[in-house]
């Protein structure tokens, strides 16, 4: 990819996290977004989703079978990555939270550019390009952050659904 492609894709996951970075400080940790979800589930969520990533692209890189077990069930793969970390402290789901995405977005510089244009199969059975990956997931995130944007105007009370 050349670097300005790289860097809008760079961009794009590094705007859509400010976006939540800065809304951090405003949420109350014990309050529900989603029923059962508070803002340490949701990190969470979305720290598997980047690990996950992780793995699919040194897969990819490496021209091996990615390690991760087929997701035929992705609300079972996000139980599976928020209860992996439920001993954490709220401190500790967040640093992890930033340190997983640090090191994604480490990999996606150093990545060939010839890969990122090239079929990926991904743990739930698609192919897709890594861009396009890596795209899908900012916009996953950004659905969230515009859920816990809508939730702050009415915070005592979860969202029914992602989305609504």
């Amino acid at each position: 990819m050349s670097t300005p492609e790289r860097k809008k894709l760079l961009d794009l996951m590094d705007d859509t996290r400010t976006k939540i970075e800065v809304l951090l400080p405003q949420i109350d940790p014990h309050n529900e977004i989603y029923p059962g979800w508070t803002i340490r589930e949701l990190l969470a969520h979305v720290t598997g989703w980047d690990i996950a990533c992780i793995e699919i692209l040194r897969a990819h890189e490496e021209e091996r079978p990615t390690s991760l077990a087929d997701i035929n069930d992705l609300d079972e793969y996000n139980v599976m990555s928020i209860s992996t970390r439920s001993g954490l402290d709220d401190d500790q789901i967040i640093k992890e939270w930033r340190s997983t995405r640090q090191a994604l977005r480490t990999i996606l510089e150093e990545y060939p550019g010839e890969k990122l244009y090239t079929p990926v199969t991904v743990p739930w059975g698609r192919r897709s390009t890594v861009t396009h990956l890596m795209e899908m997931f900012c916009r996953h995130e950004k659905s969230h952050t515009r859920d816990v944007i809508k939730w702050l105007q009415h915070s005592k009370k979860p969202l029914m659904e992602e989305g609504e």
